[in-house]
């Protein structure tokens, strides 16, 4: 909210350390006519930004891959929804999704993800989590971005900070596999994914913004379905952590509020592991951009897209020969 009582614009916000209150939801400007993507939109952080942005009058796509719950859940979200099939972890739903896109896209929340999951494959052939949590929202970005015209927003973790990228073998198959260390990597390849993709937009002349957001540690699904010991510590330690609703500040500050390109958001509180959104900064292996332009030109490679991007509605056109 400004002084005076009355929402902000997409584009007009005010800094954490300048409010008397901390950001909320309810904080959320006025986001009618405007159309946003949620990747994993069916539970978790996903769900709650979808509940948030949708409240605050923005028409939320929730792109699920099981879209029977995708239905259910929206049925319980007030405001206007639609649900599409997506499954990021197989290139082809991917590019199906992409295909039937149709108009302009103002923002693309790249939520959906895993966490340190048994070793497995996604049906291309990826490392399940690097597969999920970075290749996929790379390619999905690449193919909607002559559509979008605010911002993407990609959901990592302070668990890039234990990361141990190595390009010669990001999908793990001469190294033995390690599930933390593995999770950790896709995180720290989503930072280095913004960090080149707004190097790429800000030579465009694009005003496209890419920001990534974390949760702190929030009491999701996410633990749950990871390997142990995620479950017991969710169990036994989730009192310190954020609820879903409160994890998924960060996203929708993110997504909303007029934050550079380029910009880490998370919770400020001790250790950033939970609290309100604020513009932080990623351990350093994050802001390598010689690193960041290796990545994205091995995951053009992997994934058959571009080494460059394309943006602007006269690149429409070419989304499917990408």
């Amino acid at each position: 909210m400004s002084t005076d009582g009355s929402k902000t614009s997409p584009c007009e916000t005010t800094t954490t350390t300048e409010r008397e209150l901390p950001w909320t939801s309810a904080d959320l400007p006025d986001l009618s006519g405007r159309t946003v993507v949620v990747t994993g939109a069916s539970s978790g952080l996903g769900l709650e930004t979808s509940r948030a942005l949708a409240r605050a009058g923005a028409h939320v796509v929730l792109a699920v891959r099981d879209v029977e719950r995708g239905e259910l859940v929206a049925g319980d979200i007030n405001g206007s929804t639609e649900i599409r099939a997506l499954d990021v972890a197989d290139l082809a739903s991917i590019r199906a999704f992409a295909e039937r896109w149709r108009g302009p896209l103002d923002v693309l929340i790249n939520n959906a993800g895993i966490m340190a999951v048994p070793e497995a494959r996604t049906v291309d052939g990826f490392e399940l989590q690097i597969g999920t949590n970075h290749l996929g929202p790379f390619l999905l970005t690449n193919l909607l971005l002559p559509s979008i015209t605010d911002r993407v927003v990609t959901v990592s973790s302070q668990a890039h900070y234990r990361a141990r990228l190595d390009l010669d073998d990001l999908n793990w198959r001469s190294r033995n596999y390690h599930a933390m260390r593995a999770y950790s990597d896709s995180k720290l390849a989503n930072l280095l994914f913004t960090l080149e993709l707004q190097a790429q937009l800000t030579e465009a002349g694009s005003a496209v913004r890419a920001i990534t957001a974390h949760p702190g540690v929030a009491r999701t699904n996410l633990a749950k379905r990871a390997g142990r010991p995620w479950p017991a510590l969710d169990r036994y330690l989730g009192w310190l952590y954020n609820d879903a609703e409160h994890g998924a500040l960060p996203i929708e500050y993110a997504a909303t509020e007029d934050v550079p390109g380029g910009s880490y958001v998370g919770p400020n509180g001790l250790g950033h592991v939970r609290g309100y959104p604020e513009i932080h900064q990623p351990a350093k292996s994050a802001r390598d951009s010689e690193t960041a332009r290796r990545l994205w030109e091995l995951s053009a490679r992997l994934t058959g897209t571009r080494e460059r991007i394309r943006v602007g509605p006269e690149s429409r056109s070419e989304m499917k020969a990408a």
